[in-house]
């Protein structure tokens, strides 16, 4: 070995390709980043657009069918901001899926994920999520063909079920519930 007796380069710490410590701060980005000084003064940086100390936040942008884009957030606030920007009867869709799991699943895990709201166990994964379309609600069971019975809507993948909710169907929240429980107990989804 030539003059070092670990075999490690001159110069380079352990773990680092380019010499630096770990400890040594990274060169700033050449993009605009809060404290740059190319703020408004007052205002603050929220999903890469200025708000002004008193301006209101905009309303989520709806996508093809309605569906409310809303940024990817662990909890239930974005699950929340995605219910109240559903529009018309699906907001009514929303509140109602977003309660039964609620009452099925006590210690649910929620989620926005894929402008999706998502709901899991802890440590098992997700088990259920829903889209806004133009005429339906898709509410998908990721683990659908191990439920009894089985959710009527088949998809390309193959433990996938899907259930549509129409704006005149009448909500049969027993069934639900009873899916939401069963779903709740498989192991979950990990994308």
């Amino acid at each position: 070995m030539s003059g070092n007796a670990t075999g490690k380069a001159r110069g380079k710490s352990p773990g680092s390709a380019s010499g630096k410590s770990p400890k040594e701060p990274l060169e700033k980005s050449a993009t605009t980043s809060p404290g740059t000084g190319d703020e408004k003064p007052g205002g603050k940086q929220r999903g890469g657009k200025q708000l002004i100390a008193g301006q209101a936040e905009a309303k989520p942008r709806l996508l093809a069918g309605g569906n409310p884009q809303i940024p990817k957030g662990d909890g239930d606030a974005p699950v929340q901001a995605y219910i109240e920007a559903m529009p018309g009867w699906k907001h009514g869709v929303g509140r109602q899926l977003d309660a039964l799991v609620e009452a099925n699943v006590p210690d649910v895990r929620k989620a926005v994920r894929w402008n999706s709201p998502f709901y899991g166990v802890e440590g098992q994964g997700w088990f259920l999520s829903y889209h806004c379309y133009t005429r339906f609600v898709k509410v998908t069971f990721f683990r659908g063909t191990s439920l009894s019975p089985v959710p009527p809507g088949e998809s390309k993948h193959e433990e996938v079920r899907y259930f549509d909710i129409h704006e005149d169907a009448e909500l049969d929240e027993e069934q639900l519930s009873h899916w939401i429980r069963q779903a709740a107990e498989l192991p979950g989804w990990v994308p």
